[in-house]
């Protein structure tokens, strides 16, 4: 029976070779995957999600709108940050008062 104790000490033999080459990796990869099996940490759903990035819909027929449809959400918020930045050295007022609009 393989114990957690090999697996570990394999999985460090795997991680102190100088020159890992593919072989290795395969086989890191695979005692690190039976540890956690053994360890009942792979039962758990992954963290992550395989649906597409959420992205703007927006229609209200400004040019703006118009660009930034489809677009992801990251993207455009990035944009706007900066702008916000912009805005808040060359018109702290409008800055402001977009703020507040976001504040409710």
């Amino acid at each position: 029976m393989i114990t957690e104790k090999d697996l570990e000490e394999a999985i460090a033999e795997c991680q102190g070779q100088r020159n890992p080459n593919a072989s290795t990796c395969i086989k890191l990869a695979s005692y690190m995957t039976i540890l956690r099996e053994l360890r009942g940490e792979g039962s758990s759903p992954p963290s992550y999600s395989y649906a597409p990035a959420p992205s703007v819909e927006i229609d209200s027929g400004t040019e703006f709108a118009q660009i930034v449809r489809g677009r992801s959400t990251e993207e455009i918020l990035a944009v706007m940050d900066e702008l916000m930045t912009a805005t808040a050295v060359y018109n702290p007022r409008l800055y402001e008062a977009t703020l507040d609009r976001f504040r409710g």
